[in-house]
């Protein structure tokens, strides 16, 4: 559990990191948020979205972009690297690129100087996809 670099640890800041640490998924502020106020916290949703977005600028948490105004967070456990998610459950795996070269060259060809990249992969987790396939398709009758 590493504190925030260069940022003065206030009881609020380890709270949300713990909560984060504690979510096996990506989660949203505001479901980290309610988490914390189950726990009896009295921690403002500003709060828990200003220290998430610390984590985030440090290298202490992946954000993933949902939508054009939706972010979920997740502790960040390495360094660079890339997530397969769930569409269905959420369920995430961090996974290393297979070729990080890749990305350079085609950044290269089409005339761009790489300064980041982000690279998550959507689709069904094994369980989520075996309950697809058995549940018969209504809509065919």
């Amino acid at each position: 559990m590493a504190a925030l670099i260069g940022q003065r640890q206030t009881e609020q800041k380890v709270s949300v990191r713990i909560a984060l640490e504690a979510s096996p998924d990506f989660i949203s502020a505001q479901d980290l948020h309610g988490r914390l106020r189950d726990q009896g916290s009295a921690i403002g949703l500003a709060t828990v979205y200003r220290a998430l977005n610390e984590m985030a600028r440090v290298g202490q948490a992946d954000v993933l972009q949902i939508s054009s105004t939706g972010q979920l967070f997740r502790s960040c456990e390495s360094g660079h690297h890339h997530h397969l998610v769930c569409v269905d459950c959420g369920k995430t795996v961090q996974v290393d690129a297979p070729a990080e070269e890749w990305v350079e060259k085609v950044a290269a060809d089409e005339g761009f100087t790489l300064v980041r990249h982000v690279l998550d992969v959507f689709g069904r987790c094994r369980q989520c996809q075996e309950l697809v396939d058995s549940t018969p398709d209504v809509t065919s009758r």
